[in-house]
């Protein structure tokens, strides 16, 4: 069993990271009635690479701002970031180019 403190800290985590992948997605809070944020949805946030994943090798991924993906170079998948958030459902990546020449050159 957790003692108080980590009990805290454990469920804070959860809270404190969802509010960080919110921010780096610009969502704001507004009296607007259509719920829409008055300004455009900020960049994915770089600093999100320190707590982010690849879903299927658990390894770490890299961001690249060109095409606003994180690619895992291992796996030689890309996964995209919406309006900030990326969408790292396996089945939503991309082969990278790195690993198709990797299946020609195999063949």
């Amino acid at each position: 069993m957790l003692s108080g403190a980590r009990c805290r800290l454990a469920s804070a985590l959860p809270a404190a990271f969802a509010r960080r992948c919110l921010r780096a997605a610009g969502w704001r809070a507004s009296a607007d009635p259509s719920g829409r944020a008055k300004e455009p949805p900020r960049a994915f946030d770089p600093a999100l690479l320190e707590f982010l994943v690849c879903p299927l090798s658990k390894k770490p991924l890299r961001y690249e701002a060109s095409t606003n993906e994180l690619i895992n170079e291992e796996l030689g998948i890309a996964y995209p970031i919406i309006d900030g958030i990326p969408n790292m459902i396996p089945q939503a990546a991309r082969t990278t180019h790195q690993n198709k020449k990797e299946d020609v050159e195999q063949h």
